[in-house]
């Protein structure tokens, strides 16, 4: 499990920052994070962080695609990326024996990409696919829209694009972001595992220059909106109910992960129990919390029939009044060993921990995540029960994808 006293955390002259967690495992977890997603786009350019997370992967002057991935799959590992609204990022999983591979490869993809035209287009086809994908799943599907009706433009738009943004994006738009965005000062470098820092430190200076670069910024506005739309062809209603969380590194954001996991962390939570095992009313009722530094909210979502959209949003409202007035200190307590607990099973997989460092570094300092549980211990119930106050009517979004036919 990971310590503090195992993690490291170096700014280099550059602008760079390595964020480093030794473990004893032969293996290691390396992530290239840069500092820039879907909140850092225009509402025309919206889903070119994504765009370019993929094409990434499609060729350098040493390596094609398959090659890319021959790399580190033929030494055991596994290679990826993901682009969130403040960060995409690649990363690797292999034994460390190899890791100078790994970091190899990766550094390649990031700092040299052909962007090839021909590789452009059949990418485009691609996220076309994946965007297809994502609406015929109704649970993505509502995961991802509920955040149109928590913010304004451009942020309450879809974080991969639609079909004619992605339709406009041309190769001199991805090199211009490109050359913008991907410079040292805006690169995170992760590493978890049984490595040796000092020698990470060299490869990492020795690799990147002192070019500098910069970030758009765009306004954020929340806003608070419900809509239920019908579709044909699926037989369950699916449902977000959400509401804006405080950001992260205040002291209340502590508070608001006690809430969520009171009222929907796990089967013994409070919407569980009384949506599902005491009125039968639903077989997935879930919660989680997207607290970040510049926006923040949480959701419940309930897979149901559609007939019941009404009465379990109603149960939702309820539930978190009574929470306002009847969350006791023994409730706080349950919740804080609960969180505390989950804490320390998630840091047991590198890959996770080496992205959750990733995300707290975006919010400050990476360090912090380390205080995790002495943060959690701190919250009081008063700031528990007063947050749930303000889930109320007019200050919620709620979305519901049912089928046509109820």
């Amino acid at each position: 499990m990971g310590l503090k006293k195992d993690f490291k955390r170096v700014l280099l002259k550059n602008g760079l920052t390595i964020l480093f967690e030794k473990r004893n495992l032969p293996l290691v977890s390396i992530g290239i994070a840069v500092k820039s997603g879907g909140i850092n786009e225009s509402s025309s350019e919206k889903g070119i962080s994504h765009f370019i997370e993929h094409l990434l992967y499609k060729g350098t002057p040493k390596r094609n695609a398959l090659q890319i991935a021959e790399e580190i799959e033929k030494r055991g590992g596994e290679l990826n990326g993901f682009t969130e609204e403040e960060v995409t990022a690649y990363w690797c999983k292999i034994p460390s024996n190899h890791a100078e591979t790994g970091f190899e490869v990766l550094f390649d993809m990031v700092k040299n990409p052909l962007f090839m035209e021909e590789e452009i287009e059949k990418e485009r086809k691609v996220i076309f696919e994946e965007i297809k994908m994502r609406k015929d799943n109704p649970q993505l599907y509502v995961l991802d829209k509920i955040q149109n009706f928590l913010y304004d433009s451009p942020l309450g738009e879809d974080l991969i694009g639609t079909y004619e943004t992605m339709n406009s994006i041309k190769r001199e738009d991805i090199l211009k972001r490109f050359r913008q965005i991907y410079h040292p000062n805006n690169i995170i470098i992760s590493v978890v595992g049984d490595y040796d820092f000092g020698k990470l430190k060299r490869i990492v200076k020795k690799s990147f220059g002192n070019s500098k670069g910069s970030v758009p910024k765009f306004r954020i506005k929340e806003r608070n909106e419900s809509k239920i739309e019908k579709r044909k062809g699926i037989d369950q209603a699916n449902l977000i109910f959400a509401f804006h969380s405080p950001l992260a590194n205040g002291k209340d954001s502590y508070a608001a992960e006690i809430l969520m996991n009171y009222m929907a962390g796990g089967m013994s939570s409070r919407l569980f129990s009384e949506i599902r095992e005491k009125r039968n009313l639903a077989y997935a009722v879930k919660g989680q919390v997207n607290i970040r530094r510049d926006y923040s909210y949480s959701v419940v979502y309930v897979g149901s029939s559609g007939k019941n959209v009404g009465e379990i949003k109603k149960i939702i409202l309820e539930e978190f009044k009574k929470a306002s007035k009847n969350f006791t200190s023994e409730n706080l307590k349950r919740a804080k060993e609960q969180l505390i607990g989950n804490y320390r099973i998630s840091m047991e997989d590198s890959e996770v921990q080496m992205t959750r460092l990733i995300f707290h570094e975006l919010e400050g300092d990476a360090s912090k995540f380390y205080d995790f549980e002495k943060n959690i211990s701190k919250v009081k119930l008063s700031e528990v029960q007063k947050l749930a106050s303000k889930v109320k009517e007019g200050n919620y979004s709620f979305f519901a994808l049912v089928p046509d036919k109820v």
